[in-house]
Protein backbone atom coordinates (compact mmCIF):
# COMPACT_ATOMS: atom_id res chain seq x y z
CA UNK A 1 0.00 0.00 0.00
CA UNK A 2 0.98 3.32 -0.91
CA UNK A 3 0.75 6.36 1.36
CA UNK A 4 0.50 9.94 0.98
CA UNK A 5 1.12 13.15 2.99
CA UNK A 6 0.16 16.52 2.01
CA UNK A 7 1.19 18.55 4.35
CA UNK A 8 4.73 17.75 6.78
CA UNK A 9 4.00 20.92 9.54
CA UNK A 10 3.75 19.96 12.85
CA UNK A 11 1.47 17.46 12.60
CA UNK A 12 2.51 15.86 9.63
CA UNK A 13 5.61 15.38 10.51
CA UNK A 14 4.29 14.04 14.24
CA UNK A 15 2.06 11.25 12.37
CA UNK A 16 4.44 10.62 9.50
CA UNK A 17 7.80 9.95 12.02
CA UNK A 18 5.42 8.07 14.37
CA UNK A 19 4.24 5.82 11.97
CA UNK A 20 7.71 5.23 10.93
CA UNK A 21 8.88 4.48 14.49
CA UNK A 22 6.08 2.42 15.72
CA UNK A 23 6.83 0.38 12.59
CA UNK A 24 3.37 0.82 11.43
CA UNK A 25 4.45 1.46 7.90
CA UNK A 26 7.86 1.86 5.99
CA UNK A 27 9.24 4.83 4.99
CA UNK A 28 9.89 3.26 1.17
CA UNK A 29 5.94 3.04 1.33
CA UNK A 30 5.31 7.02 1.58
CA UNK A 31 5.49 10.22 -0.20
CA UNK A 32 5.17 13.12 1.23
CA UNK A 33 5.04 17.26 0.06
CA UNK A 34 4.45 20.38 1.40
CA UNK A 35 4.02 23.86 0.09
CA UNK A 36 7.42 24.82 1.73
CA UNK A 37 9.13 21.96 0.42
CA UNK A 38 12.13 22.36 2.44
CA UNK A 39 10.05 20.99 5.23
CA UNK A 40 9.73 18.09 3.94
CA UNK A 41 13.52 17.36 2.85
CA UNK A 42 14.25 17.80 6.16
CA UNK A 43 12.44 14.21 6.91
CA UNK A 44 14.03 12.96 4.18
CA UNK A 45 17.17 13.28 5.80
CA UNK A 46 16.23 11.21 8.96
CA UNK A 47 14.58 8.63 6.70
CA UNK A 48 16.58 8.11 3.27
CA UNK A 49 13.77 5.77 1.70
CA UNK A 50 11.13 8.33 2.11
CA UNK A 51 9.67 9.77 -0.63
CA UNK A 52 9.02 13.35 -1.70
CA UNK A 53 7.16 14.95 -4.57
CA UNK A 54 6.91 18.49 -5.42
CA UNK A 55 2.98 18.93 -5.78
CA UNK A 56 -0.01 17.57 -3.75
CA UNK A 57 -1.23 15.94 -7.38
CA UNK A 58 1.92 14.10 -7.65
CA UNK A 59 1.16 12.49 -4.68
CA UNK A 60 -2.45 11.41 -4.85
CA UNK A 61 -1.53 10.13 -8.14
CA UNK A 62 1.01 7.49 -6.48
CA UNK A 63 -0.71 6.99 -3.10
CA UNK A 64 -4.08 4.97 -2.24
CA UNK A 65 -4.35 6.42 1.32
CA UNK A 66 -3.96 10.26 1.23
CA UNK A 67 -3.51 12.07 4.66
CA UNK A 68 -4.04 16.14 4.16
CA UNK A 69 -2.17 17.70 6.91
CA UNK A 70 -3.14 21.40 6.32
CA UNK A 71 -4.86 24.00 8.04
CA UNK A 72 -8.82 23.98 7.73
CA UNK A 73 -9.32 26.84 5.49
CA UNK A 74 -6.92 25.12 2.72
CA UNK A 75 -8.25 21.69 2.93
CA UNK A 76 -10.78 22.18 -0.14
CA UNK A 77 -8.64 23.55 -2.00
CA UNK A 78 -5.83 20.66 -1.65
CA UNK A 79 -9.43 18.30 -2.34
CA UNK A 80 -10.26 20.35 -5.29
CA UNK A 81 -6.58 20.46 -6.75
CA UNK A 82 -6.38 16.43 -6.33
CA UNK A 83 -9.39 15.13 -7.06
CA UNK A 84 -8.66 13.87 -10.70
CA UNK A 85 -6.39 11.62 -9.15
CA UNK A 86 -9.34 10.14 -5.97
CA UNK A 87 -10.97 7.10 -7.45
CA UNK A 88 -13.45 5.26 -5.44
CA UNK A 89 -11.02 2.67 -4.92
CA UNK A 90 -8.34 5.10 -2.65
CA UNK A 91 -9.22 6.76 0.93
CA UNK A 92 -8.37 10.39 1.95
CA UNK A 93 -7.63 11.23 5.97
CA UNK A 94 -8.00 14.73 7.02
CA UNK A 95 -6.80 16.02 10.35
CA UNK A 96 -8.75 18.99 11.17
CA UNK A 97 -11.47 18.68 12.94
CA UNK A 98 -13.85 21.87 11.92
CA UNK A 99 -14.30 19.73 9.17
CA UNK A 100 -16.57 16.76 9.75
CA UNK A 101 -16.52 12.82 7.42
CA UNK A 102 -19.84 14.28 5.97
CA UNK A 103 -18.47 17.60 4.57
CA UNK A 104 -15.54 15.43 2.93
CA UNK A 105 -17.90 13.01 1.55
CA UNK A 106 -19.63 15.89 -0.38
CA UNK A 107 -16.67 16.69 -1.91
CA UNK A 108 -15.38 13.45 -2.87
CA UNK A 109 -16.29 9.79 -4.22
CA UNK A 110 -13.55 8.46 -2.57
CA UNK A 111 -14.01 6.86 1.13
CA UNK A 112 -12.65 9.39 3.28
CA UNK A 113 -11.83 9.00 7.48
CA UNK A 114 -10.70 11.86 10.07
CA UNK A 115 -7.78 11.44 12.48
CA UNK A 116 -7.08 13.69 15.32
CA UNK A 117 -4.00 12.74 16.30
CA UNK A 118 -1.89 14.04 19.40
CA UNK A 119 1.38 15.31 19.74
CA UNK A 120 1.90 12.54 22.39
CA UNK A 121 1.38 10.23 19.37
CA UNK A 122 5.08 11.03 18.60
CA UNK A 123 5.83 9.27 21.89
CA UNK A 124 4.12 6.28 20.35
CA UNK A 125 1.48 7.33 23.41
CA UNK A 126 -1.29 8.85 23.70
CA UNK A 127 -5.04 8.84 21.83
CA UNK A 128 -5.81 9.57 18.42
CA UNK A 129 -9.48 10.10 17.45
CA UNK A 130 -11.07 8.29 14.60
CA UNK A 131 -14.05 9.47 12.35
CA UNK A 132 -15.60 7.33 9.03
CA UNK A 133 -17.45 8.48 6.41
CA UNK A 134 -21.11 6.43 6.14
CA UNK A 135 -19.29 5.21 2.69
CA UNK A 136 -15.96 4.12 3.60
CA UNK A 137 -14.70 0.79 3.05
CA UNK A 138 -14.33 -1.25 6.12
CA UNK A 139 -10.94 -2.26 4.77
CA UNK A 140 -10.09 1.18 5.54
CA UNK A 141 -11.49 1.57 8.29
CA UNK A 142 -9.50 -1.92 9.42
CA UNK A 143 -6.27 -0.17 7.55
CA UNK A 144 -6.36 2.49 9.43
CA UNK A 145 -7.43 1.34 12.43
CA UNK A 146 -4.55 -0.80 12.94
CA UNK A 147 -2.09 1.74 11.57
CA UNK A 148 -2.94 4.32 14.29
CA UNK A 149 -3.19 1.25 16.89
CA UNK A 150 0.30 0.92 16.45
CA UNK A 151 1.44 4.50 17.62
CA UNK A 152 -1.35 5.14 19.78
CA UNK A 153 -5.21 3.94 21.71
CA UNK A 154 -7.65 4.59 19.05
CA UNK A 155 -11.19 5.80 19.90
CA UNK A 156 -13.83 6.49 17.71
CA UNK A 157 -15.92 9.28 18.36
CA UNK A 158 -19.39 11.06 17.32
CA UNK A 159 -19.34 14.33 15.54
CA UNK A 160 -20.91 15.60 18.43
CA UNK A 161 -17.97 15.10 20.92
CA UNK A 162 -15.28 16.25 18.47
CA UNK A 163 -14.45 19.25 20.35
CA UNK A 164 -14.31 18.75 23.65
CA UNK A 165 -12.41 15.19 22.65
CA UNK A 166 -9.51 17.25 20.65
CA UNK A 167 -9.28 19.78 23.29
CA UNK A 168 -8.49 16.93 25.98
CA UNK A 169 -6.49 14.68 23.45
CA UNK A 170 -4.92 16.76 21.43
CA UNK A 171 -4.79 20.38 23.10
CA UNK A 172 -4.46 18.73 26.31
CA UNK A 173 -0.64 19.26 26.35
CA UNK A 174 -0.22 22.70 26.14
CA UNK A 175 -2.52 22.97 28.67
CA UNK A 176 -1.14 21.08 31.12
CA UNK A 177 2.41 22.22 30.05
CA UNK A 178 1.50 25.35 30.27
CA UNK A 179 0.28 24.88 34.07
CA UNK A 180 3.38 22.90 34.73
CA UNK A 181 5.15 26.17 33.57
CA UNK A 182 3.32 28.36 36.18
CA UNK A 183 4.13 25.71 38.93
CA UNK A 184 7.61 25.48 38.21
CA UNK A 185 8.17 29.77 38.47
CA UNK A 186 6.20 29.92 40.93
CA UNK A 187 8.24 27.62 42.86
CA UNK A 188 11.25 29.53 41.84
CA UNK A 189 9.37 32.91 42.63
CA UNK A 190 8.36 31.82 46.36
CA UNK A 191 11.85 29.82 47.56
CA UNK A 192 15.57 29.38 46.90
CA UNK A 193 15.05 26.71 44.22
CA UNK A 194 16.67 27.37 40.38
CA UNK A 195 14.25 27.18 37.43
CA UNK A 196 16.68 24.06 35.99
CA UNK A 197 16.12 22.10 39.35
CA UNK A 198 12.49 22.96 39.40
CA UNK A 199 12.25 21.96 35.89
CA UNK A 200 13.70 18.39 36.23
CA UNK A 201 11.73 17.58 39.50
CA UNK A 202 8.46 18.47 37.45
CA UNK A 203 9.13 16.78 34.41
CA UNK A 204 10.13 13.45 35.92
CA UNK A 205 6.79 13.65 38.66
CA UNK A 206 4.74 14.09 35.18
CA UNK A 207 6.28 11.02 33.71
CA UNK A 208 6.07 9.01 37.17
CA UNK A 209 2.39 9.87 37.57
CA UNK A 210 2.15 9.11 34.10
CA UNK A 211 3.68 5.62 34.36
CA UNK A 212 1.79 5.11 37.51
CA UNK A 213 -1.43 5.48 35.47
CA UNK A 214 -0.64 3.51 32.66
CA UNK A 215 0.39 0.48 34.75
CA UNK A 216 -2.94 0.30 36.62
CA UNK A 217 -1.71 1.50 40.14
CA UNK A 218 -3.81 4.32 40.61
CA UNK A 219 -6.73 6.53 38.70
CA UNK A 220 -6.69 10.03 39.03
CA UNK A 221 -8.98 10.57 42.55
CA UNK A 222 -7.22 7.42 43.99
CA UNK A 223 -3.50 9.09 42.98
CA UNK A 224 -4.70 12.36 44.34
CA UNK A 225 -6.47 10.63 47.73
CA UNK A 226 -2.83 8.62 48.22
CA UNK A 227 -0.88 12.05 48.30
CA UNK A 228 -3.38 13.66 50.22
CA UNK A 229 -3.21 12.32 53.10
CA UNK A 230 -5.68 13.84 55.87
CA UNK A 231 -4.61 17.06 58.09
CA UNK A 232 -0.71 17.17 55.33
CA UNK A 233 0.58 19.48 53.42
CA UNK A 234 -0.78 18.33 50.55
CA UNK A 235 -4.22 18.53 51.74
CA UNK A 236 -3.31 22.58 52.47
CA UNK A 237 -2.53 23.15 48.93
CA UNK A 238 -5.51 21.37 47.70
CA UNK A 239 -7.38 23.85 49.04
CA UNK A 240 -5.86 26.78 47.32
CA UNK A 241 -6.52 25.02 44.20
CA UNK A 242 -9.83 24.36 44.90
CA UNK A 243 -10.58 27.99 45.90
CA UNK A 244 -8.43 30.09 43.05
CA UNK A 245 -8.82 27.68 40.17
CA UNK A 246 -12.89 28.43 40.14
CA UNK A 247 -14.72 27.98 37.14
CA UNK A 248 -11.41 28.37 35.10
CA UNK A 249 -11.43 25.15 32.71
CA UNK A 250 -14.92 25.55 31.96
CA UNK A 251 -13.79 28.64 30.27
CA UNK A 252 -11.06 27.26 28.52
CA UNK A 253 -14.03 24.60 26.53
CA UNK A 254 -16.18 27.81 26.31
CA UNK A 255 -13.46 29.65 24.44
CA UNK A 256 -12.18 26.74 22.66
CA UNK A 257 -16.03 26.13 21.10
CA UNK A 258 -16.46 29.20 20.80
CA UNK A 259 -13.25 29.47 18.46
CA UNK A 260 -14.51 25.85 17.32
CA UNK A 261 -17.53 27.50 15.87
CA UNK A 262 -16.14 30.63 14.09
CA UNK A 263 -14.05 28.10 12.18
CA UNK A 264 -16.82 25.96 11.58
CA UNK A 265 -18.44 28.97 9.95
CA UNK A 266 -15.36 29.97 8.02
CA UNK A 267 -15.28 26.61 5.83
CA UNK A 268 -18.94 25.49 5.86
CA UNK A 269 -19.84 27.26 2.60
CA UNK A 270 -17.12 25.24 0.70
CA UNK A 271 -19.14 21.68 1.50
CA UNK A 272 -21.97 22.34 0.49
CA UNK A 273 -22.07 20.99 -3.26
CA UNK A 274 -20.01 19.02 -4.86
CA UNK A 275 -17.06 19.46 -6.66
Amino acid sequence: MKIGMIGTGNMGRIITEALIDGKAVSPSSITITNRTLSKALEIKENYQEINVAPTGKDVAEKSSLIFICVKPHDVHNVIKDISPFLTKEKCIVSITSPISVDQLENISTCSVARVIPSITNRALSGVSLLSFGKNCKEEWKSIIKEMFGEISRIVEIEENITRVASDIVSCGPAFFSYLTQRFIMAAVNETEIDQETATTLAENMLIGMGDLMKKGYYTLPTLQEKVCVKGGITGEGIKVLEKELGDVFEKVFQATHAKFDEDIKQVKEHYTLNI
